[in-house]
């Protein structure tokens, strides 16, 4: 990019986040600071009983607040959790929400903030800037390394009547605090290593190519890809590595930094359609169809593809742009099959009768608008019909 680009008037937003080991250990401490009284806990029936979470919570405790735990959050989570958790957040007399686990819990989180504030149905607010109240105080610790929900500007909540994943996109769920340590993942499995793994690098990929990329988001976007290209397979071998794991961590970390305010891609918009349809897990849809959307989208953006398709690995020299492109297709996908994401679309249960429906969902969704190449509907029934 060029001088001009780099001072292009842009607006960044991004949380407060503190990285590194023992992070957790200041969750009291800030709490405190926020003024919290009754702390909103919001987690899953999972995370509930790791024995740290157990222990921040006598902590919390211990300092004089009151908590109230919350976790009736499904891996992707509905409107109507939402809707339940603002309730009893409104019942419990809290005035600090805490969100411990992953994507998924920490998108409710943001989307009980928004109800309570705002006194709506949170699928009122989907689309762009439609938050109008602050929501309470947030702070959130992750517990997987890919949702990147603990920096962004990203709410994302299953409509389940249209059985559809709405993006809620606001600055005004952007956290207030972040809690980012390595230790919080080590409990994770090698499936779920490997689908939050991906979806961190569909988010860097996306943002690197988005149409409303920039210097700054560029230089997050890269790096991240680098680490997890570095980092992810070792991290699914050696799970109870902290070195792999916190790299894992901050290629989350930086990867949100860059779609946050580059935005996503088509990536995206088919995956909310398609896990919400099948209410498939998040990472694994973005997974599969990743290298068909990449594929599609070469063209348009084929300076920025051939920076990642050398990052991993591919040789490009002396090759045709449609040779690059196959490079590129091929490099990203043996590496998704070294994760072990092995299955195709059809594996999960999406059948050909499926594609015009999810079809017509993802080009209503607003990750579309920044992805580098327009796509009508039927292109991207046509990518559906391809990762089959």
């Amino acid at each position: 990019m060029g001088t001009k680009d780099r001072f292009e008037l842009r607006k960044y937003v991004a949380p407060e986040f503190i990285f590194g080991h023992d992070a957790i250990s200041l969750t009291a401490e800030y709490l405190l600071k926020f003024g919290a009284k009754k702390v909103f806990i919001v987690t899953d029936k999972v995370v509930r009983e790791l024995e740290w979470v157990n222990s921040l919570v006598d902590k919390m405790q211990s300092e004089g607040m009151k908590c109230t735990i919350f976790d009736n959050v499904s891996p992707n989570p509905r409107d109507n959790e939402v809707m339940e958790g603002s309730e009893e957040y409104k019942i419990s007399g809290s005035n600090v929400i805490l969100a411990v686990g992953g994507g998924s819990v920490l998108d409710c989180a943001k989307g009980i903030g928004i109800v309570v504030s705002n006194n709506r149905h949170i699928l009122d607010f989907e689309g762009v800037d439609r938050v109008t109240v602050p929501i309470p105080p947030l702070i959130c610790i992750p517990t997987t390394a890919g949702s990147s929900a603990d920096v962004s500007q990203f709410c994302i909540i299953k409509d389940d009547i249209e059985k559809v994943k709405k993006a809620i996109i606001s600055k005004a769920v952007v956290p207030d605090l972040a809690l980012i340590d390595p230790k919080a993942i080590v409990s994770m499995d090698p499936m779920l290593t490997a689908h939050t793994g991906l979806d961190a690098l569909v988010h860097a990929i996306e943002a690197f190519v988005s149409n409303a990329s920039s210097h700054f988001t560029d230089m997050h976007a890269i790096e991240a890809i680098k680490l997890i290209k570095n980092n992810l397979l070792l991290s699914i071998k050696h799970p109870d590595n902290l070195v792999y794991r916190g790299n894992m961590m901050l290629a989350s970390l930086q990867a949100g930094l860059a779609f946050s305010n580059a935005s996503l891609g088509a990536v995206h918009a088919m995956s909310h359609s398609l896990g919400g349809y099948l209410d498939l897990a998040h990472g694994q849809c973005n997974a599969l169809l990743l290298e068909h959307v990449v594929n599609y989208n070469y063209k348009n953006a084929s300076d920025r593809m051939n920076k990642i398709a050398k990052i991993y690995g591919a040789k490009l020299k002396g090759l045709t742009s449609r040779e690059k492109n196959k490079e590129l297709f091929s490099s990203l996908r043996q590496f998704r099959l070294d994760t072990g994401v092995t299955e195709t679309l059809q594996n999960v249960g999406v059948s050909k009768s499926f594609i015009p429906q999810l079809a017509l969902k993802a080009h209503a969704d607003p990750c579309l608008v920044t992805n580098p190449r327009r796509a009508v509907v039927r292109d991207i029934e046509v990518i559906y019909e391809e990762a089959l």
